[in-house]
């Protein structure tokens, strides 16, 4: 999600970027841990020990990655470069009090990993749940629970994954984590992308101001800063508690690094004042592997995040980074024009490869990819001439209609043709994206030709999830949830005929299962993302009927109790 940019004459910039699409859908609708002052968590993060949990995740068959950090002294805190090197035992256990340890060992850290913690454990049964805690300096972390992925060739029912995207600390509570911990029917949660945000204090929080303020208290730009900002989101006790329960499987999207970024630069990077890109991208790439429980390809400046996660023959996950590789955004104008030229790249040219392979390839039955931005193609409905000359003036919108976003895939057509084309030739079934990115939810096919809808086909779906608390629509007109924004909703689905669901106002997360018979989302919304308590309502699902490649609507979610990891139904 965008912080407001401002040119030399004092207007917004011209390119069509998250926050001036959510101002865009703004202007159509309104058409038609807890936190202490100084944002500090309440956890005491000065005392000696476990105080960022635990966490796992990138299950395989036989091995999966636990992780920790240990606070050696009151002076060794994120960030500060001090501290000892501390020696650290692990185990893992089929159990949890730990009466049958399967795998234990040794490691030590220090500054140089800002004392944070990654093992990957090798020798494990498929599909099999583990309890996993460290010790050092006299103390025991808590204790984790994960899961390894089934053997390849198992043959499942069914897989069940959390879905979620956009965690803004200043925004409010992570309420949606906390109702995921408890839950007992995921395999894993998928997190799609802008897992921590990089704006200073008061610069992008919730419709009403900052709930809890962020460390450091500028934009962070050095390693030590993104190293802090990291440790502070790990303090979220819903957080904590979701990474102890259940292995991620995350990507990155722009705010681990800074909005609206791409291989060369950043919408709010200013060389002239916070250095270099290559930099600064490079400390966020470095926090960012130093704590998340993800599992790296290559190393040093070969390293890669986009990777691929087999479950069976029933579905295989294909995580793309769509940040590092891509070139700059279009700007609008002229520059409209860039979109369609064959050049122009989303994803890189090998990782393009990688994936494309991936799902023509694919022997399993559902192809699923962690998506950070949306594929969909979409346009700006048309709207009355008061409307669109409200819309021009904020951010240049042609009153024909746009592309929806064009730091979405929407920017770089060329890539998405040629996926869809070779998708298409390859006959592939079952193709489902997985997206967060834009705050919002939404159902949609994946038209062959979104002109001949749905004539021509369709080539797959995607699901979208909201943000757990980053601002949308309602946010941004301050109006109640459910009011301004249905028009509008309406609106696009008009134009954009594929789009099946879309809803601009709540926060939350999805649920999303893979069976024999189809994958289903359930949306799921909290009541209010300031609300640190905040309850959640299931609010729409969305069906694919294995081999149809459409969603249409169901009346009920998932039953919570109608799966267990690694039990057969």
């Amino acid at each position: 999600m965008l912080k407001g940019a401002v040119n030399e004459i004092g207007g917004l910039r011209p390119e069509l970027n998250r926050r001036t699409l959510l101002r865009g859908s703004a202007a159509l609708a309104g058409a038609g841990l807890v936190a202490g002052a100084s944002g500090r968590a309440s956890a005491d993060t000065a005392t000696p020990g476990f105080v960022h949990g635990v966490a796992s995740g990138d299950p395989l068959p036989d091995r999966v990655i636990i992780w920790t950090r240990i606070t050696p002294s009151a002076a060794a805190q994120p960030g500060t470069g001090v501290g000892a090197p501390v020696a650290l035992a692990w185990q893992v256990a089929t159990d949890e009090g730990f009466e049958t340890v399967v795998r234990s060992g040794a490691v030590t850290t220090g500054p140089d990993a800002d004392h944070t913690v990654k093992v990957d454990v090798t020798g494990l049964r498929p599909g099999t749940s583990y309890y996993f805690r460290f010790t050092a300096l006299g103390q025991i972390s808590p204790v984790g629970r994960t899961r390894t992925a089934p053997a390849i060739d198992a043959d499942l029912d069914r897989l069940r994954f959390g879905v979620v995207s956009c965690s803004n600390w200043e925004a409010g509570y992570f309420a949606s984590y906390r109702h995921l911990a408890e839950r007992d029917d995921l395999d894993a949660i998928l997190h799609l992308g802008d897992y921590i945000y990089e704006y200073g204090r008061g610069e992008y929080g919730a419709r009403n101001g900052p709930i809890r303020l962020h460390e450091p208290a500028h934009e962070i730009v050095s390693l030590a800063d993104y190293r802090i900002r990291h440790a502070q989101y790990k303090t979220d006790p819903d957080l904590m508690a979701l990474h102890a329960k259940v292995p991620f499987i995350a990507t990155w999207d722009d705010h681990e690094s800074a909005d609206n970024s791409y291989n060369g630069g950043a919408e709010n990077h200013d060389p002239a004042t916070q250095g270099d890109w290559a930099t600064r991208k490079a400390s966020a790439t470095r926090a960012y592997f130093e704590w998340m429980p993800v599992r790296v390809n290559g190393t040093g400046t070969d390293a890669a995040l986009y990777r691929r996660f087999r479950y069976g023959s029933l579905a295989e996950i294909s995580m793309l980074d769509l940040r590092t590789y891509r070139d700059e955004q279009a700007p609008s104008g002229a520059g409209w024009r860039k979109i369609d030229a064959p050049d122009r790249t989303i994803a890189g040219q090998t990782q393009m490869d990688w994936l494309t392979a991936g799902i023509v390839s694919s022997p399993t039955r559902w192809k699923l990819v962690g998506n950070p931005v949306m594929i969909t193609p979409c346009v700006f409905p048309p709207l009355d001439t008061q409307t669109t000359a409200a819309i021009t003036e904020m951010i240049g919108l042609p009153d024909a209609g746009i592309p929806f976003n064009t730091d979405q895939w929407d920017g770089y057509t060329a890539d998405r043709r040629r996926l869809f084309d070779a998708i298409t030739a390859a006959g592939v079934r079952n193709t489902v994206f997985l997206t967060g990115d834009i705050h919002t939810s939404w159902a949609c096919d994946l038209p062959a030709d979104a002109a001949n809808y749905p004539g021509a086909g369709t080539v797959g779906t995607e699901f979208v999830v909201p943000s757990v608390t980053s601002p949308n629509i309602d946010d941004m007109l301050k109006v109640p949830p459910r009011t301004a924004t249905i028009a509008a909703e309406e609106a696009f689905k008009s134009i954009n005929r594929h789009v099946r669901y879309v809803e601009l106002d709540s926060h939350g997360y999805g649920v999303f299962e893979v069976s024999r018979q189809a994958a289903q989302m359930d949306w799921f919304y909290v009541n209010d993302p300031v609300d640190r308590h905040g309850t959640a309502r299931h609010a729409a699902s969305y069906r694919v009927a294995d081999g149809s490649q459409q969603a249409h609507p169901v009346g009920s979610p998932l039953d919570p109790a109608g799966h267990r990891p690694g039990v057969r139904a």
